[in-house]
């Protein structure tokens, strides 16, 4: 946490200071909160922030903790909530238990969320949290969300929507607090690798884990491996495909796909675009295998 965070605020742009003042007047409201924390950008800002309003002994950072988060992922939120001094638990969540989860319907995200916030609000009420945060956005709202509805139901806040804060603000305001999450790509589940109808599995989700922890081993950026049975469709921005497709990268990439159990292996040339498990490509994509 800054030490002068007036100081610290003073060159970030006009709108995202006035949300910042709207964030920190929602978050001051007496009472103790938990903190839905994955570790990417919107949760550790807003977990930075209320440690900012409320002080570390009225604020816990709670992180799901399932077979659909990669290591990876748990072990920067656990790093980044120590790097704040914020206190940090573990909980962990069972849709992967649950068949109307598993079946990867359009509404798959309401059922990991319910799941989710649901075992959040139970802690809360068990350890007398006064109210539950998520870091849904302003940004947020644009797509189709089915875990708002959740999220909703559940009476769940999200003071970063409330108030009026988008990614552009959120990351220029980590940037300015020095939270090492600002520019962060964003890391949505590894079921958001599966397009929508192919049924997600635990050994799926492992090897796109694996998956995408070889392709990064190569390549800086956002990395995808979309997977529909045992092809994989790699995603890398499109100033990484050239280094991708560079002598023994390629090799070694495909080699190591094949070697977790997938048969086919493309590359997406249109590059990286978050929404991908189910839009259709627009160029030819890359063979990388037979």
């Amino acid at each position: 946490m800054p030490t002068n965070p007036e100081k610290s605020f003073a060159g970030v742009s006009e709108t995202a200071r006035d949300g910042l003042a709207r964030l920190r007047e929602r978050l001051s409201r007496p009472g103790r909160v938990l903190v839905g924390y994955s570790g990417g950008i919107d949760s550790a800002f807003l977990l930075w922030a209320a440690l900012d309003a409320l002080g570390p002994e009225r604020v816990l950072g709670v992180t799901g903790v399932s077979p659909s988060l990669s290591e990876e992922q748990l072990a920067e939120a656990t790093r980044q909530a120590r790097e704040m001094g914020a206190p940090h638990r573990l909980v962990p969540t069972a849709e992967v238990s649950d068949p109307v989860y598993l079946a990867n319907a359009p509404d798959r995200c309401y059922h990991c969320k319910h799941e989710l916030y649901g075992r959040l609000v139970e802690v809360a009420r068990a350890e007398a949290f006064d109210r539950v945060l998520d870091g849904s956005n302003v940004d947020d709202t644009r797509d189709i969300r089915p875990g708002f509805r959740a999220i909703r139901e559940l009476g769940v806040e999200s003071p970063l929507l409330d108030a009026g804060l988008g990614k552009d603000a959120i990351r220029e305001l980590s940037r300015a607090a020095s939270l090492s999450a600002w520019d962060r790509p964003a890391a949505p589940c590894l079921s958001s690798r599966v397009p929508h109808g192919v049924p997600i599995t635990v050994s799926l989700l492992s090897r796109i884990e694996r998956g995408e922890a070889l392709v990064r081993r190569f390549v800086e950026g956002p990395v995808r491996v979309r997977s529909r049975g045992d092809e994989a469709r790699i995603e890398v921005e499109s100033s990484a495909i050239a280094a991708l497709l560079a002598p023994g990268t390629r090799d070694a990439v495909r080699d190591g796909l094949l070697a977790i159990g997938y048969a086919r292996v493309l590359v997406d040339a249109d590059g990286y675009r978050q929404g991908g498990a189910d839009r259709a490509t627009g160029r030819a994509p890359i063979r990388l295998t037979e």
